[in-house]
This record gives C-alpha cells, structure tokens and sequence, in this order.
C-alpha cells in the first residue's frame, strides 16, 4: 500500500469513528462524513463553527473525537429551527455567534462523561494554539477576535483560558471588559435556555463586529503597512473561518422535480432527431487546433508537474498483483515435475521447485468526463491542462483513459424546441435541446495521437449547456462495454445541470432530479465508480464521492495530489 492509500485509508477510518460517535450520542442513523463534511443523508450539515474541523495533516485523533463530541452536542442541544432565525446575515457577527453557540452546547457536556469533556477542551486548545502559531494573533484585529473566542469560551464553561496565550489577553481583555462585560457575565448563567442565551450573544456578536470593522478601516485610511505585512490580516482569516462556517464552495443546488415523480420518475425525451456524438478533432479547424495545443502546451509546462513520479503514483493505486508465469529452480514452492528427474540423477538436488511470479497489472479504465456547459469556459484551460496530464500519466502507468465532454448543439433548445413548438407545446415534453457528447480521446487511442484533439477543450464556442444526467449514463455505458475489470469515472463539473428550454417546458428540478436518480442506480448496479470533481462547487447531492476542487488558488501540483487521493479512497463509500 502507497503512502497516499494508506493516509486516505486512515483518514476514512478516523472519519468513520467519528460518525459513530456522532450517531449514537444524537440517535440519527443516517449522519455520515463525506469529505470531511458531517451530511444528514445526502444534506450537508451546516459547518457550525471553525474549531470542530480538525486537519488531518497537523491535528492528532484526539482533536478528532472532540470535533465529533462538539457536533454531537450541537445537534442534540441546539434547536437548529431557533438559531437559524437568530443569527445575524453579516459575516463577521455570524461567524462570532455561531462560535458562541457552539460554546454553549459545549458547556452541556454531561458530567457523567468526564472523557468528552476533556476531547471538547484538547480540540478547543489545539484550535486556538494553531490560531496563534500560524501568526494570527501577531494584528490588534487578530488578536480581538482571538480573545473573544478565549474569553467567552472560558466564562460560558467554567474554564481557565488556554494557558500559553493568557499573558497576552490581558490588556484586550481589559479593553473589552465595559463593553460586553455585562453580555458576557449573563452567557453563563442563561447557557440553560437558548433564546435566553441568544440576546446576550447577539449583543456580543454586534459589538466585536463594529469594533473589527472599525479597526479595518483605521487601518486602510492610516496605510498600516507593519499590519499589512502580517502572515494573514484578520478580515483574510475572517473569511477563512466564514468560509468553514457559511461555506467555502457553494453546494449545489438539487430538488425533487414534481414532474418526475407524477411520472414514477420516467425521464422523458422530445426528440433525439437532432442529438450528435462527435469526434472533438471534427469540430476544430487543423490550424486553430494546432495554436490551441500551442497554448495548452504552455500551460502544462509552466505548471512543472513531474509527470512520471506521477505515473509512479498511479500506479501504485491502480495496479493489482497478477499472474505472470512462473520461476523455477526454487528450493521451495510448488514442485516442478519437469525436474523430479534431475533427483534420481542427483539425490542432494533442492531446488526441484517453482513459484508463481506476480507483477503488479493495472486493468483499469478511468474516463474524465467534462461538463462543457457555459459557466466552465473560464475554467477551461485548467480543466485541459489537468486531463491531459493525467492521460499522459496513465498512459505510462499502463491504465487506459478516455476524456470526454457533454454539451447542448444549441442555446435555449434549438431545433428540438422548435419542433415542440411545431407540435402544439405538448405539457412536460422532456428533454427539450439537442444532445451533443463529445469524444476528446477514446480509450484506445495514446496519448500522442489524441494531443491534438484534447485542445478543443479551449475551443470557447463549444460550451453551451448541460445535460449531466444523461451524459453519466452514457459515460457509463461506454466504460461497461470494456473488457477492464475496474472502472472509475470522473465527472467534472462546476455547476448543476441546466437547460433552459428543458426547465421552463416542465420544472426547475427536471434535470438534476434525473441526475441524481442516474448516479443513484449507476452506483447500485456497480460496475463503474462514479466520483464528482467539483470546480468551485460541492456536488455531494449528486455523488456519493466527491471533491471540490479549487482551480484559482491550487497549485498544479496539489491539484494532481488532490485527484490521485480522490483515486485512492475510490473504491470506498
């Protein structure tokens, strides 16, 4: 097992673990971890606070299990309903009243569980000593919020502050002490009674975030350099830890389509006259396609991604031991009856053996499926880059690669429109545009023959709209009719599906229903692992398996760890 297996494999463990703890202080059967995200079947929960996120690179198990406790207690001492009419739109104070809820929660530990108890404390100092190793405490801002968080932890539970910082809360301390001194002396003693509780947090909330708006703008209008070079400025770590608490990545947004279910969910389609499968190389004039490999070549060299220790890694996760004929002349294994002749010659003759030799074989198809609908056109140079490393990568790992794309032949239903339209606007016509799959490199081809049309991916025009539904499917099809014995499909994406002719003629919730009910049934009948690589957007309501990707601020290098880690756990839910 590689070093990426076996750091996916234990942080699926860890993740594991804590989900059962979660489940059986709270009584709910079907909360999960998905990406390291705590989901309500296939709902995503909100992210509550920035301490109960522990990273598996730098926090230890411990601060694991106090994450699962905090959660525990916020599902099952917090009514949910309540504070989400309480708490307040701007970021800043949210961030401060979510924290604030969540100490609460915390202060209800049962004292009959000593041991949750101290799991809550150990995560909350080695979230806080992490806040201020990481320099965040070095700003007059930072250091605000940072003991807001201290000083309000400490009197809603009873507790000491962590003891390494205490020495420099003093004087903040201090100077908060006539403004919310009265808030904070009530938190404790209403920590009983949440809308009690929610008054005195509300007021706290407003006033931090006055005062750490109030102290941005002071410091824009005098140029404070010294706190400008600061590792982060707290509004960038502000929004960091919104980013955890109101989101980083936008969630898809998926519904029940009431026209699928009138129909027991039978997606229907108007017409198929006018759907096409191209070659992408036909789409392209030779002498545009050849600049736009020209560009892309660019691009992956400028990235510097080792494109053989890649392969290296590749197949370390691919491979499975195979069968590869035998070596003989063993002195141990299986007996070779061709030699047994050579005892009668030689009595003291041992090595009459042979053993089974096995290498390492990759039968393995990964197809990349591309959502070539409008809004992934600034993202397309990105996304070539990335497949066209990756097949290049797999090629010399000895896994097969197909890249392929999904769009619309028109804007807003074209001709398949136009022939509804011709038929008297029947209700809930289906899928109403012209389907159009895209094949940038098959299966069969190497990478070299197939360079050139991999960059028609930054050919703009292409992009139009998305039909994700039925391209799963047809991705899927394709990879069952291989002969490997494992296949994986990849499905890039940065938005649900959509098309407008499709929405207005049935509802909003027509298409990204049916997406679901394709991934749903794909994954049960087996056959293809189906992950979602989402750009920018969480697709958890779609795949069971998934990722966000974050194309602007990564770096080439983690984005391909990214992907290898999301290859890695793929063959686990």
């Amino acid at each position: 097992m590689t070093e990426a297996q076996r750091r996916v494999r234990q942080e699926e463990q860890v993740a594991e673990l804590c989900a059962g703890v979660v489940r059986a202080f709270s009584g709910e059967a079907d909360l999960h971890f998905r990406g390291q995200r705590l989901h309500r079947g296939r709902t995503p929960l909100p992210w509550f606070a920035p301490h109960l996120h522990p990273s598996p690179d730098t926090d230890d198990f411990a601060s694991f299990r106090g994450a699962a406790d905090g959660l525990a207690l916020r599902l099952t001492a917090s009514d949910a309903d309540l504070h989400a009419r309480l708490r307040p739109e701007e970021p800043v104070a949210r961030m401060v009243f979510e924290m604030l809820e969540q100490f609460r929660v915390e202060a209800l530990a049962p004292q009959d569980l000593p041991g949750m108890q101290r799991n809550l404390r150990h995560r909350h100092e080695q979230w806080s000593l992490g806040f201020h190793h990481a320099g965040m405490t070095d700003s007059a801002r930072g250091l605000l919020l940072y003991a807001v968080a201290q000083i309000c932890r400490a009197r809603v539970n009873g507790q000491q502050v962590v003891e390494e910082t205490e020495d420099m809360l003093e004087a903040t301390r201090f100077a908060l002490s006539p403004l919310i001194g009265h808030a904070l002396a009530a938190l404790r003693r209403a920590r009983f009674d949440q809308a009690a509780y929610a008054v005195h947090a509300l007021s706290i909330a407003h006033t931090v975030a006055g005062m750490l708006h109030a102290a941005h703008d002071e410091a824009e209008d005098a140029h404070d350099d010294a706190d400008s070079d600061n590792k982060r400025s707290v509004f960038s770590l502000v929004a960091d830890m919104d980013q955890e608490i109101i989101e980083r990545f936008t969630t898809a947004v998926s519904g029940r389509s009431a026209v699928l279910d009138d129909a027991d969910g039978a997606y229907r389609i108007f017409t198929e006259a006018y759907d096409r499968e191209h070659a992408a190389a036909s789409l392209v004039r030779r002498d545009l396609l050849a600049e736009l490999r020209d560009k892309l070549d660019r691009r992956v060299a400028a990235q510097g991604v080792n494109v053989a220790r890649l392969a290296r890694t590749l197949r370390a996760l691919l491979a499975e031991p195979a069968r590869d004929g035998w070596d003989g002349g063993q002195e141990e294994g299986h007996i070779d009856g061709r030699r047994l002749a050579q005892l009668v010659a030689s009595p003291t003759e041992r090595r009459l053996f042979r053993t089974e030799r096995q290498e390492p074989a990759a039968d393995c198809v990964l197809s990349f499926l591309i959502d070539c609908s409008g809004s992934m056109k600034e993202h397309a140079e990105s996304v070539a880059m990335l497949v066209d490393v990756m097949a290049r990568a797999l090629e010399q790992a000895g896994v097969a690669s197909e890249i392929l794309g999904f769009t619309t032949g028109a804007w807003n239903g074209g001709r398949a429109q136009r022939a509804w339209r011709r038929a008297g606007k029947p209700a809930h016509p289906g899928r109403l545009n012209e389907r159009c799959h895209i094949v940038f490199k098959d299966a069969d081809t190497p990478w070299r023959r197939a360079r050139p049309a991999i960059a028609a991916l930054l050919k703009a025009d292409l992009f139009r709209e998305g039909l994700d539904g039925e391209a799963v499917d047809w991705a899927c099809a394709r990879l069952l009719a291989r002969t490997e014995e494992r296949r994986l499909l990849l499905v890039i994406s940065d938005g649900s599906p959509m098309d407008s002719a499709t929405n207005l003629a049935n509802d909003a919730h027509y298409l990204d229903h049916h997406l679901k009910d394709v991934v749903a049934r794909r994954e049960q009948a087996g056959g293809v692992a189906i992950a979602g690589v989402g750009v920018g957007l969480d697709l958890s309501p779609y795949y069971s398996r998934s990722h966000v990707l974050d194309l602007a601020a990564s770096t080439g290098n983690t984005i391909f760890r990214e992907i290898t880690e999301l290859i890695a756990g793929q063959h686990r839910r």
